[in-house]
């Protein structure tokens, strides 16, 4: 039970609010944004996802640069009301088609109606895209993506100016086509978040993947999709399968530790041939969440080497190696590496000719870090930093710095080698084919080399 919602801007400004049972104070959204702004703990840090102010519960999540946040007296359960959250966030987008503050502003009547529905007097009511089509009318005017900032993961398909055919982000459920046509199509996108930790010398220490198959349909007539997955895929530990398939057992080339699926799919046919059945509903939803723990290789390398230089004086030499195929990219490449709290200066060096790269001392939490706008698979970077530290230095530079940490995102590649084999749509009339876009996406959840 919540008593209010309301949508932030990044520069505060109330863009949703609604009040469901006056038990907080109206100011509430400016106390909320100026403890998340100004938030500090030990010197920095970002607000926690909850907190308390003088006896009111805030939660939030950020969700395409906009601030999603409710609050509340009661007692309630955060994971509960961060979960709420999400999937408003959600609803909203697939109404919508595009998620940002141009967007909610020019359908804030449709997203009032849409709150209506999702939420009467505090307490939840459904967040389904198909349930609430049947009680929500107003139609979206639906904003040119074309003209926005790329947000989330689908702006990774963007191709200078251009953007590839098709981006489920950009399109609305409940909007046709120009000229009242809807266009046939469906949306599968495997994303995996991968999390590896290496020791000193390059060996892996821990390495896990969490992968969701994610799918958006807008197709007429709720036609029956079949999604066949890798024939020799085998589930639970030891290649046995958590539902018991017989014919899991052995050493498959794709090996999941376990697996849940949305409530629509039919396991039928899952231990004959690995293809899962559904009807999918409206709105983009998880077609099958699932864990691996199995040894994995890694997308990228990281060696990084530390020396002192004299007096007051270090260098780090940091080496980022790609070890997937040339033919794929990583956009977006951040490079972290925390330095000495007495480091007063750092000037860095990259490699003749390098473009697009940049390099920063944040000397307010002194860390290192270094920007790389594209990396092409097998190929490799460097880049020198050195360091001036102040007079009151101590210790081992090797005990003070460090970890180095790795955000990216690649395109069309997925470290578990998990694949979908072809898509199938059983068309109850006879229509025009449908487009179908299968889509690979690998992001860092937690990618970290330590020195």
């Amino acid at each position: 039970m919540i008593s209010q919602f309301f949508v932030l801007s990044q520069r505060g400004d109330n863009i949703v609010f609604r009040d469901y049972r006056g038990e907080v104070q109206k100011g509430s959204a400016e106390i909320f944004f100026r403890k998340v702004k100004f938030w500090k703990e030990d010197g920095e840090g970002d607000a926690p996802p909850v907190f308390n102010v003088d006896g009111v519960n805030y939660f939030h999540v950020k969700v395409a640069g906009l601030l999603f946040a409710a609050t509340t007296r009661a007692n309630v359960s955060p994971s509960f009301v961060l979960e709420l959250l999400q999937r408003i966030a959600r609803v909203i987008k697939d109404y919508l088609g595009v998620l940002n503050e141009d967007s909610l502003r020019k359908n804030f009547v449709l997203v009032y109606e849409l709150l209506d529905e999702v939420i009467d007097f505090g307490y939840v009511q459904t967040t389904s895209t198909e349930v609430l089509k049947s009680y929500v009318f107003n139609e979206p005017l639906v904003v040119d993506a074309s003209r926005m900032p790329p947000l989330g993961p689908a702006a990774i398909f963007r191709q200078g100016t251009k953007r590839m055919p098709g981006t489920a982000i950009t399109k609305s459920v409940v909007a046709n086509e120009p000229g009242g046509r809807k266009r046939e199509e469906i949306f599968v996108d495997v994303i995996e978040k991968i999390s590896v930790t290496f020791s000193s010398s390059g060996y892996i220490l821990t390495s896990e993947i969490d992968g969701t198959i994610q799918m958006k349909s807008y197709l007429t007539g709720n036609p029956e999709i079949r999604v066949a997955l890798n024939e020799d895929l085998s589930i639970g530990q030891g290649g046995r399968s958590i539902h018991d398939y017989s014919s899991s057992f052995g050493a498959g080339t794709v090996t999941l530790d376990d697996c849940n699926f949305h409530e629509s799919v039919r396991l039928d046919s899952f231990d004959i041939d690995r293809t899962l059945t559904m009807i999918p509903p409206d709105g983009e939803f998880s077609v099958m969440n699932y864990r691996i723990t199995q040894e994995f290789k890694p997308p990228f390398r990281i060696n990084t080497l530390v020396e002192e230089a004299g007096l007051l004086k270090a260098e780090v030499i940091i080496k980022v190696r790609a070890e997937f195929p040339s033919s794929v990219s990583a956009n977006t490449i951040l490079v972290q590496m925390p330095l000495p709290a007495y480091t007063i200066r750092a000037s860095f060096e990259l490699e003749p000719g390098t473009v697009g790269n940049t390099t920063d001392f944040k000397e307010a939490n002194k860390r290192l870090e270094w920007g790389l706008k594209k990396i092409i698979g097998g190929s490799e970077h460097t880049l020198r930093a050195k360091l001036t530290f102040s007079q009151e230095s101590h210790g081992n530079i090797l005990k003070e710095a460090g970890p180095v940490s790795m955000t990216f995102t690649i395109s069309m590649y997925n470290a578990s080698k998990l694949q979908v084999k072809y898509l199938q749509i059983v068309k109850k009339t006879k229509t025009d084919n449908p487009y179908r876009w299968v889509r690979y996406i690998t992001q860092a959840n937690s990618y970290v080399a330590r020195l």
